[in-house]
């Protein structure tokens, strides 16, 4: 059994795409899916499979809410190992931040830095980005509200044709913990 954390992309905020987590318990159940747990309202779950395919599992799950609630959800299921090297790669001082200042965007596939090679980083210091595997880490020292670093890296032309979202430093090592076997 491989344990995973399902990150839902653009549920339960601004009042749409209600997914409430006791439903979406119900679903990763009926899926087969053990040992689940949801973490805050904003789309974190975790749970255990005997699958090794992430894919499959987040296709899986797409169908069912799709099912379920009748609207497409955007999912990216990732395994507890990926997540731990993610939070030990940060190229940021983690430890030093608050949670809210720090922000890990995950992507449903490798990205190269051509997609952001537009940007003048130096004009949005001293907020800052840097890859990662299949994510990208965000400093914003004010927050993500604030950060106009964030709405320049959220842009069509740097994320089309991806699957992405977002999670504070908190909401992040959280789901390392949740995760470890």
């Amino acid at each position: 059994m491989t344990t995973y954390a399902a990150l839902l992309r653009g549920i339960n905020v601004g009042g749409g795409k209600k997914v409430p987590m006791a439903e979406l318990r119900d679903v990763l159940a009926g899926l087969g899916h053990t040992g689940i747990a949801t973490h805050l309202q904003s789309g974190n779950a975790v749970f255990r499979s005997e699958s090794e395919d992430a894919d499959a599992l987040a296709a899986g799950l797409e169908r069912a809410l799709r099912t379920r609630f009748g609207f497409a959800v955007d999912c990216l299921v990732r395994d507890a190992a990926y997540l731990a090297a993610v939070a030990d790669a940060c190229p940021f001082p983690a430890a030093e931040l608050e949670g809210k200042q720090l922000h890990v965007t995950y992507f449903d596939r490798p990205v190269d830095a051509s997609r952001f090679a537009d940007l003048d980083a130096e004009a949005f210091l001293p907020e800052e980005f840097r890859l990662g595997d299949r994510c990208m880490y965000l400093y914003a020292p004010d927050g993500l509200g604030r950060s106009k670093l964030a709405v320049a890296l959220s842009r069509p032309r740097h994320v089309k044709g991806l699957v992405a979202t977002s999670r504070n430093w908190n909401t992040v090592a959280r789901l390392v913990e949740l995760t470890r076997d």
